[in-house]
Protein backbone atom coordinates (compact mmCIF):
# COMPACT_ATOMS: atom_id res chain seq x y z
CA UNK A 1 0.00 0.00 0.00
CA UNK A 2 2.86 2.32 1.15
CA UNK A 3 4.74 1.51 -2.51
CA UNK A 4 1.09 2.19 -4.52
CA UNK A 5 0.49 5.18 -2.25
CA UNK A 6 4.29 6.46 -3.33
CA UNK A 7 3.68 5.90 -6.95
CA UNK A 8 0.67 7.84 -6.90
CA UNK A 9 1.97 10.38 -5.67
CA UNK A 10 4.67 10.54 -8.03
CA UNK A 11 1.99 10.11 -11.10
CA UNK A 12 0.30 13.25 -9.53
CA UNK A 13 3.56 15.29 -9.07
CA UNK A 14 4.76 14.43 -12.18
CA UNK A 15 1.10 15.85 -13.84
CA UNK A 16 1.16 19.01 -11.98
CA UNK A 17 4.48 19.63 -13.23
CA UNK A 18 3.69 19.20 -16.95
CA UNK A 19 0.15 21.34 -16.27
CA UNK A 20 -0.27 24.89 -15.41
CA UNK A 21 -3.33 27.05 -14.65
CA UNK A 22 -2.78 30.63 -15.01
CA UNK A 23 -5.06 33.73 -15.32
CA UNK A 24 -5.21 36.97 -16.40
CA UNK A 25 -7.07 39.77 -15.36
CA UNK A 26 -7.97 43.13 -17.21
CA UNK A 27 -10.77 45.79 -17.11
CA UNK A 28 -11.78 47.13 -19.98
CA UNK A 29 -15.47 48.33 -18.91
CA UNK A 30 -14.33 48.77 -15.29
CA UNK A 31 -17.07 51.75 -15.64
CA UNK A 32 -19.80 49.19 -16.44
CA UNK A 33 -18.40 46.84 -13.27
CA UNK A 34 -16.64 43.97 -15.25
CA UNK A 35 -13.97 42.20 -15.36
CA UNK A 36 -12.30 39.88 -18.06
CA UNK A 37 -10.46 36.65 -16.95
CA UNK A 38 -8.22 34.05 -19.10
CA UNK A 39 -7.58 31.43 -17.27
CA UNK A 40 -5.07 29.44 -19.44
CA UNK A 41 -5.18 25.52 -19.35
CA UNK A 42 -2.12 23.99 -20.50
CA UNK A 43 -1.50 20.21 -19.50
CA UNK A 44 -5.16 18.85 -19.46
CA UNK A 45 -4.86 16.76 -22.37
CA UNK A 46 -8.44 15.10 -22.01
CA UNK A 47 -11.60 14.65 -24.30
CA UNK A 48 -12.95 17.32 -22.20
CA UNK A 49 -12.71 19.51 -18.98
CA UNK A 50 -15.02 20.96 -16.04
CA UNK A 51 -14.12 23.81 -14.71
CA UNK A 52 -16.28 24.96 -11.57
CA UNK A 53 -16.95 28.33 -9.73
CA UNK A 54 -17.67 28.12 -5.71
CA UNK A 55 -21.00 29.02 -4.87
CA UNK A 56 -20.11 30.59 -1.32
CA UNK A 57 -16.75 32.09 0.29
CA UNK A 58 -15.11 30.17 3.48
CA UNK A 59 -15.84 32.65 6.59
CA UNK A 60 -19.26 33.68 5.32
CA UNK A 61 -21.53 31.23 5.63
CA UNK A 62 -24.13 31.60 2.93
CA UNK A 63 -24.68 30.13 -0.81
CA UNK A 64 -24.51 32.87 -2.47
CA UNK A 65 -24.39 31.70 -6.52
CA UNK A 66 -21.26 33.87 -7.52
CA UNK A 67 -22.13 31.95 -11.23
CA UNK A 68 -24.69 34.22 -11.68
CA UNK A 69 -22.64 36.97 -12.19
CA UNK A 70 -20.62 34.77 -15.30
CA UNK A 71 -21.01 36.01 -18.94
CA UNK A 72 -19.44 35.27 -22.35
CA UNK A 73 -18.41 32.52 -21.41
CA UNK A 74 -16.12 30.69 -24.64
CA UNK A 75 -13.30 28.42 -24.90
CA UNK A 76 -10.64 28.83 -27.57
CA UNK A 77 -6.98 28.29 -28.66
CA UNK A 78 -4.81 29.82 -31.38
CA UNK A 79 -6.15 27.85 -33.37
CA UNK A 80 -10.03 26.92 -32.80
CA UNK A 81 -12.69 27.26 -31.06
CA UNK A 82 -14.14 24.74 -28.65
CA UNK A 83 -17.75 23.69 -27.93
CA UNK A 84 -18.56 25.07 -24.34
CA UNK A 85 -21.98 23.33 -22.74
CA UNK A 86 -22.71 24.26 -19.34
CA UNK A 87 -23.55 21.24 -16.77
CA UNK A 88 -25.17 22.76 -14.17
CA UNK A 89 -25.54 26.42 -12.00
CA UNK A 90 -21.51 26.39 -11.62
CA UNK A 91 -19.80 24.06 -14.05
CA UNK A 92 -18.91 24.38 -17.27
CA UNK A 93 -17.85 21.69 -19.31
CA UNK A 94 -14.75 22.33 -22.39
CA UNK A 95 -14.76 19.63 -25.27
CA UNK A 96 -10.79 20.25 -25.51
CA UNK A 97 -10.19 17.44 -27.70
CA UNK A 98 -7.00 16.78 -25.81
CA UNK A 99 -5.01 20.17 -26.36
CA UNK A 100 -4.57 23.18 -24.50
CA UNK A 101 -6.83 26.10 -24.15
CA UNK A 102 -8.04 29.09 -23.03
CA UNK A 103 -11.39 29.83 -21.34
CA UNK A 104 -12.83 33.12 -20.92
CA UNK A 105 -15.47 34.89 -19.21
CA UNK A 106 -16.73 38.26 -18.00
CA UNK A 107 -17.85 38.47 -14.27
CA UNK A 108 -19.93 41.75 -13.05
CA UNK A 109 -19.23 43.11 -9.53
CA UNK A 110 -21.00 45.85 -8.24
CA UNK A 111 -22.11 44.78 -4.52
CA UNK A 112 -20.97 46.39 -1.72
CA UNK A 113 -19.68 43.95 0.82
CA UNK A 114 -16.80 42.56 1.91
CA UNK A 115 -17.26 38.79 0.31
CA UNK A 116 -18.11 39.96 -3.01
CA UNK A 117 -16.94 41.55 -6.29
CA UNK A 118 -16.99 45.29 -6.62
CA UNK A 119 -15.84 47.27 -9.48
CA UNK A 120 -16.17 50.75 -11.17
CA UNK A 121 -13.88 53.41 -12.41
CA UNK A 122 -12.08 54.22 -9.56
CA UNK A 123 -11.10 50.71 -8.34
CA UNK A 124 -11.97 46.92 -8.15
CA UNK A 125 -12.31 44.78 -5.13
CA UNK A 126 -12.06 40.88 -6.42
CA UNK A 127 -13.01 38.14 -3.91
CA UNK A 128 -11.53 35.35 -5.57
CA UNK A 129 -14.14 32.27 -4.69
CA UNK A 130 -16.28 35.02 -6.98
CA UNK A 131 -14.16 35.42 -9.77
CA UNK A 132 -11.61 32.94 -10.03
CA UNK A 133 -12.67 28.54 -11.53
CA UNK A 134 -11.04 25.65 -10.77
CA UNK A 135 -10.62 22.66 -13.06
CA UNK A 136 -12.82 19.97 -11.38
CA UNK A 137 -10.84 17.69 -8.72
CA UNK A 138 -8.12 19.85 -9.14
CA UNK A 139 -8.15 22.36 -5.78
CA UNK A 140 -4.60 21.53 -5.03
CA UNK A 141 -3.06 22.51 -8.43
CA UNK A 142 -0.67 25.40 -8.25
CA UNK A 143 -2.23 28.98 -10.17
CA UNK A 144 -0.62 32.22 -10.89
CA UNK A 145 -2.72 35.49 -11.97
CA UNK A 146 -1.21 38.39 -13.51
CA UNK A 147 -3.81 41.92 -13.53
CA UNK A 148 -3.73 44.03 -15.82
CA UNK A 149 -4.37 47.37 -14.89
CA UNK A 150 -6.17 50.18 -16.61
CA UNK A 151 -4.52 53.43 -17.04
CA UNK A 152 -5.57 55.35 -14.62
CA UNK A 153 -4.60 52.44 -12.00
CA UNK A 154 -1.54 52.40 -9.92
CA UNK A 155 -1.82 49.74 -7.35
CA UNK A 156 -2.59 46.05 -6.34
CA UNK A 157 -2.77 44.82 -2.25
CA UNK A 158 -3.27 41.33 -1.45
CA UNK A 159 -1.48 38.83 0.54
CA UNK A 160 -0.90 36.74 -2.56
CA UNK A 161 2.52 35.94 -2.79
CA UNK A 162 4.16 37.98 -5.41
CA UNK A 163 5.87 36.24 -9.15
CA UNK A 164 8.39 37.40 -10.74
CA UNK A 165 7.30 36.75 -14.10
CA UNK A 166 5.95 40.55 -14.50
CA UNK A 167 4.80 43.78 -12.63
CA UNK A 168 1.39 42.87 -10.38
CA UNK A 169 1.46 39.35 -11.33
CA UNK A 170 1.15 36.81 -7.95
CA UNK A 171 1.13 33.12 -7.30
CA UNK A 172 -0.83 30.42 -5.27
CA UNK A 173 0.04 27.09 -4.16
CA UNK A 174 -3.32 25.54 -4.42
CA UNK A 175 -7.01 27.12 -5.09
CA UNK A 176 -7.29 27.22 -1.37
CA UNK A 177 -4.99 29.65 -0.61
CA UNK A 178 -6.19 31.72 -3.83
CA UNK A 179 -9.48 31.52 -2.42
CA UNK A 180 -8.47 33.21 0.90
CA UNK A 181 -6.73 36.20 -0.65
CA UNK A 182 -9.05 39.34 -1.59
CA UNK A 183 -7.36 41.82 -4.06
CA UNK A 184 -7.90 45.40 -4.34
CA UNK A 185 -6.63 47.28 -7.58
CA UNK A 186 -6.90 50.95 -7.96
CA UNK A 187 -4.99 53.93 -6.20
CA UNK A 188 -5.53 53.04 -2.70
CA UNK A 189 -3.72 55.01 -0.24
CA UNK A 190 -0.82 52.27 1.13
CA UNK A 191 1.68 52.59 3.95
CA UNK A 192 3.47 50.15 6.04
CA UNK A 193 4.67 48.97 9.23
CA UNK A 194 6.05 46.06 11.28
CA UNK A 195 4.53 44.31 14.34
CA UNK A 196 5.68 41.59 16.07
CA UNK A 197 7.93 40.70 13.74
CA UNK A 198 5.79 41.08 10.65
CA UNK A 199 5.34 43.83 7.55
CA UNK A 200 1.69 45.02 7.80
CA UNK A 201 0.74 47.00 4.47
CA UNK A 202 -2.21 49.36 5.35
CA UNK A 203 -4.38 50.08 1.93
CA UNK A 204 -7.00 52.79 2.17
CA UNK A 205 -9.55 52.76 -0.20
CA UNK A 206 -12.14 55.94 -1.65
CA UNK A 207 -10.12 58.41 1.71
CA UNK A 208 -10.68 59.19 4.89
CA UNK A 209 -9.84 61.53 7.95
CA UNK A 210 -7.60 58.66 9.31
CA UNK A 211 -3.99 59.51 10.96
CA UNK A 212 -1.54 56.99 9.38
CA UNK A 213 0.86 57.30 12.30
CA UNK A 214 -1.91 56.76 15.16
CA UNK A 215 -3.62 54.04 13.24
CA UNK A 216 -0.12 52.34 12.31
CA UNK A 217 0.58 52.81 16.23
CA UNK A 218 -2.47 51.72 17.51
CA UNK A 219 -2.74 48.21 15.04
CA UNK A 220 0.31 47.21 16.19
CA UNK A 221 -0.95 47.62 19.67
CA UNK A 222 -3.44 45.09 18.97
CA UNK A 223 -0.99 42.56 16.86
CA UNK A 224 1.54 42.48 19.42
CA UNK A 225 -1.21 41.91 22.40
CA UNK A 226 -2.67 39.19 20.29
CA UNK A 227 0.26 37.36 18.89
CA UNK A 228 1.69 37.73 22.72
CA UNK A 229 -1.64 35.43 23.61
CA UNK A 230 -0.99 32.38 20.91
CA UNK A 231 2.61 32.15 21.48
CA UNK A 232 3.71 33.01 17.43
CA UNK A 233 2.69 35.30 14.82
CA UNK A 234 2.73 32.57 11.92
CA UNK A 235 2.83 34.76 9.06
CA UNK A 236 5.63 37.11 7.26
CA UNK A 237 3.33 39.57 6.28
CA UNK A 238 -0.08 40.44 6.51
CA UNK A 239 -2.71 42.94 4.77
CA UNK A 240 -5.35 44.96 6.33
CA UNK A 241 -7.98 46.42 3.04
CA UNK A 242 -10.11 48.98 4.32
CA UNK A 243 -13.37 50.07 2.45
CA UNK A 244 -14.05 53.28 3.37
CA UNK A 245 -17.77 54.46 2.77
CA UNK A 246 -20.41 57.47 3.92
CA UNK A 247 -21.05 54.55 6.97
CA UNK A 248 -19.94 51.33 6.81
CA UNK A 249 -18.73 48.62 9.19
CA UNK A 250 -18.19 44.70 9.23
CA UNK A 251 -15.08 42.45 7.93
CA UNK A 252 -14.27 38.87 6.66
CA UNK A 253 -11.26 37.37 7.38
CA UNK A 254 -8.62 35.56 5.63
CA UNK A 255 -5.28 33.47 5.85
CA UNK A 256 -2.77 36.63 6.04
CA UNK A 257 -5.13 39.45 5.16
CA UNK A 258 -8.81 41.20 5.86
CA UNK A 259 -11.05 43.15 4.57
CA UNK A 260 -13.41 46.03 6.32
CA UNK A 261 -15.71 48.10 6.48
CA UNK A 262 -15.49 51.94 7.58
CA UNK A 263 -16.84 54.81 7.85
CA UNK A 264 -14.83 57.51 5.92
CA UNK A 265 -14.87 60.38 8.56
CA UNK A 266 -14.97 58.68 11.82
CA UNK A 267 -11.66 57.98 12.27
CA UNK A 268 -11.28 61.28 14.60
CA UNK A 269 -14.95 60.56 16.51
CA UNK A 270 -13.91 58.24 19.70
CA UNK A 271 -16.96 55.84 19.39
CA UNK A 272 -16.35 55.13 15.93
CA UNK A 273 -12.70 55.06 15.83
CA UNK A 274 -12.73 52.47 18.59
CA UNK A 275 -15.46 50.65 16.87
CA UNK A 276 -12.78 50.33 13.76
CA UNK A 277 -10.03 48.78 15.99
CA UNK A 278 -12.55 46.75 17.82
CA UNK A 279 -13.04 45.12 14.27
CA UNK A 280 -9.29 44.87 13.45
CA UNK A 281 -8.91 43.29 16.49
CA UNK A 282 -11.50 40.48 15.71
CA UNK A 283 -10.60 39.64 12.05
CA UNK A 284 -6.99 39.72 13.05
CA UNK A 285 -7.62 37.48 15.90
CA UNK A 286 -9.39 35.27 13.11
CA UNK A 287 -5.54 34.67 12.17
CA UNK A 288 -5.22 32.16 14.44
CA UNK A 289 -8.80 31.19 15.30
CA UNK A 290 -11.23 29.52 12.42
CA UNK A 291 -7.59 30.06 9.81
CA UNK A 292 -5.65 27.66 11.25
CA UNK A 293 -7.07 26.38 14.76
CA UNK A 294 -9.84 25.42 13.40
CA UNK A 295 -13.45 22.63 13.50
CA UNK A 296 -12.65 19.77 11.30
CA UNK A 297 -15.50 20.62 9.21
CA UNK A 298 -14.10 23.86 8.10
CA UNK A 299 -11.14 22.79 5.88
CA UNK A 300 -10.34 21.35 3.10
CA UNK A 301 -13.56 22.92 1.88
CA UNK A 302 -16.15 21.59 -0.63
CA UNK A 303 -17.05 25.19 -2.37
CA UNK A 304 -19.94 23.48 -4.11
CA UNK A 305 -22.17 23.12 -0.91
CA UNK A 306 -22.60 23.62 2.67
CA UNK A 307 -19.62 22.87 4.88
CA UNK A 308 -22.05 22.30 8.17
CA UNK A 309 -20.17 22.45 11.99
CA UNK A 310 -21.61 23.11 15.14
CA UNK A 311 -18.57 24.73 16.49
CA UNK A 312 -19.12 28.65 14.95
CA UNK A 313 -20.02 29.43 18.38
CA UNK A 314 -16.08 28.65 19.45
CA UNK A 315 -14.68 30.15 16.03
CA UNK A 316 -17.18 33.43 16.34
CA UNK A 317 -18.08 33.70 19.49
CA UNK A 318 -14.38 33.32 21.53
CA UNK A 319 -13.67 35.76 18.71
CA UNK A 320 -16.37 38.58 19.53
CA UNK A 321 -15.65 37.71 23.29
CA UNK A 322 -11.28 38.42 22.90
CA UNK A 323 -12.31 41.45 20.74
CA UNK A 324 -13.25 43.57 23.35
CA UNK A 325 -11.25 42.28 26.19
CA UNK A 326 -7.74 42.84 23.42
CA UNK A 327 -9.17 46.73 23.38
CA UNK A 328 -9.49 46.70 27.14
CA UNK A 329 -5.64 44.82 27.51
CA UNK A 330 -4.24 47.40 24.88
CA UNK A 331 -5.42 50.46 27.13
CA UNK A 332 -7.94 51.40 24.36
CA UNK A 333 -11.41 50.77 26.41
CA UNK A 334 -11.14 51.35 30.47
CA UNK A 335 -12.72 49.23 33.23
CA UNK A 336 -16.19 50.82 32.88
CA UNK A 337 -16.23 50.64 28.97
CA UNK A 338 -15.30 47.19 29.13
CA UNK A 339 -18.05 45.83 31.67
CA UNK A 340 -21.11 47.51 29.67
CA UNK A 341 -19.63 45.82 26.25
CA UNK A 342 -19.79 42.80 28.21
CA UNK A 343 -22.92 43.23 30.05
CA UNK A 344 -24.22 44.00 26.35
CA UNK A 345 -22.98 40.59 24.93
CA UNK A 346 -25.14 39.15 28.03
CA UNK A 347 -28.14 41.43 27.83
CA UNK A 348 -28.35 40.57 23.57
CA UNK A 349 -28.49 36.65 24.49
CA UNK A 350 -31.08 36.94 27.03
CA UNK A 351 -33.27 39.75 25.83
CA UNK A 352 -34.29 37.76 22.70
CA UNK A 353 -36.59 35.50 22.88
CA UNK A 354 -35.01 32.85 20.51
CA UNK A 355 -32.47 32.21 23.57
CA UNK A 356 -35.10 29.70 24.75
CA UNK A 357 -35.60 28.12 21.19
CA UNK A 358 -32.02 27.48 19.69
CA UNK A 359 -29.13 26.23 21.48
CA UNK A 360 -25.86 27.96 20.30
CA UNK A 361 -24.31 24.48 18.45
CA UNK A 362 -27.42 24.66 16.53
CA UNK A 363 -27.35 28.36 15.97
CA UNK A 364 -23.65 27.35 14.17
CA UNK A 365 -24.99 24.65 12.45
CA UNK A 366 -28.14 26.76 10.75
CA UNK A 367 -26.11 29.48 10.15
CA UNK A 368 -26.33 28.52 5.84
CA UNK A 369 -29.89 28.88 6.56
CA UNK A 370 -31.14 31.69 9.37
CA UNK A 371 -27.94 33.95 10.42
CA UNK A 372 -27.33 35.19 7.02
CA UNK A 373 -31.06 35.30 6.11
CA UNK A 374 -33.07 37.28 9.22
CA UNK A 375 -37.01 37.31 9.02
CA UNK A 376 -39.68 39.27 10.95
CA UNK A 377 -39.58 36.24 13.12
CA UNK A 378 -35.75 35.68 13.66
CA UNK A 379 -35.80 37.38 17.16
CA UNK A 380 -38.26 34.91 18.09
CA UNK A 381 -36.54 31.47 16.89
CA UNK A 382 -32.90 32.04 16.88
CA UNK A 383 -29.65 33.29 18.56
CA UNK A 384 -26.57 34.63 17.25
CA UNK A 385 -23.63 32.47 18.11
CA UNK A 386 -21.41 35.46 17.99
CA UNK A 387 -22.72 36.85 20.88
CA UNK A 388 -24.01 33.38 22.57
CA UNK A 389 -20.91 32.04 21.91
CA UNK A 390 -18.81 35.20 23.41
CA UNK A 391 -21.11 35.29 26.95
CA UNK A 392 -20.23 31.29 26.93
CA UNK A 393 -16.42 31.97 26.18
CA UNK A 394 -16.79 34.70 28.66
CA UNK A 395 -18.05 32.68 31.38
CA UNK A 396 -15.97 29.87 30.32
CA UNK A 397 -12.92 32.42 31.12
CA UNK A 398 -13.93 33.05 34.64
CA UNK A 399 -14.36 29.28 35.73
CA UNK A 400 -11.16 28.90 34.73
CA UNK A 401 -9.43 31.78 36.49
CA UNK A 402 -11.72 31.22 39.83
CA UNK A 403 -10.72 27.18 40.28
CA UNK A 404 -7.19 27.59 39.17
CA UNK A 405 -7.02 30.77 41.86
CA UNK A 406 -5.38 32.66 38.94
CA UNK A 407 -3.01 30.33 37.88
CA UNK A 408 -4.82 30.06 34.28
CA UNK A 409 -7.70 31.56 31.74
CA UNK A 410 -8.91 30.91 28.28
CA UNK A 411 -5.43 32.05 27.15
CA UNK A 412 -4.61 28.96 27.90
CA UNK A 413 -6.48 26.70 26.29
CA UNK A 414 -6.95 28.47 23.30
CA UNK A 415 -2.85 28.13 22.52
CA UNK A 416 -2.70 24.82 23.74
CA UNK A 417 -5.41 23.60 21.03
CA UNK A 418 -3.65 25.03 18.92
CA UNK A 419 -0.15 24.22 19.10
CA UNK A 420 -1.54 20.06 19.16
CA UNK A 421 -3.84 20.64 16.54
CA UNK A 422 -3.22 22.89 13.64
CA UNK A 423 0.97 22.97 14.37
CA UNK A 424 1.64 19.39 15.91
CA UNK A 425 -1.09 17.40 14.15
CA UNK A 426 -1.94 19.84 11.14
CA UNK A 427 -5.90 18.99 11.31
CA UNK A 428 -9.26 20.06 12.44
CA UNK A 429 -10.77 19.29 15.89
CA UNK A 430 -13.45 17.34 16.85
CA UNK A 431 -15.73 19.79 19.77
CA UNK A 432 -15.39 16.55 22.55
CA UNK A 433 -11.45 16.33 21.63
CA UNK A 434 -11.35 20.59 22.11
CA UNK A 435 -13.40 20.13 25.59
CA UNK A 436 -11.08 16.99 26.71
CA UNK A 437 -7.87 18.91 25.77
CA UNK A 438 -9.09 21.62 28.03
CA UNK A 439 -10.13 19.99 31.19
CA UNK A 440 -6.96 17.50 30.81
CA UNK A 441 -4.68 20.79 31.24
CA UNK A 442 -6.58 22.95 33.67
CA UNK A 443 -8.05 20.47 35.43
CA UNK A 444 -11.31 22.25 35.14
CA UNK A 445 -14.80 20.66 34.55
CA UNK A 446 -15.62 22.80 31.98
CA UNK A 447 -18.85 20.23 30.79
Amino acid sequence: CVLESLALHSIIQHYMANSSIKFRVSFIEPQAHYAEVDMQIKGFQRDFVDIKLPVWTPGSYLIREYAKNIERVAAKNESQTFVVEKQNKNTWRVYNQQQDFSFCYSVYGFEVSVRTNFIDADHAFLSPAATFMYVDGHLDHPSSVAIVLPEAWTRVSTGLAKSSAEPFSYEATNFDILYDSPIEIGNQDVWYFDAAGVKHEMAMVSGGNYNKEQLSADISRIVEVETSIWGENPNDNYVFITHNYHSGSGGLEHLNSTVLGATRNGYNQDSSYKNYLNLVAHEYFHLWNVKRLRPQALGPFDYEQENYTTSLWIMEGFTAYYDNLIMRRCGFRDEREYLQLLALEFNSVYNRAGYVIQPVAQASFDAWIKHYRPDENSANTSISYYSKGAMLASAIDIKIIAATEGAMRLDDIIRVAYEKFYKAEDRGFLEPEFLALAEKHTGVDLS
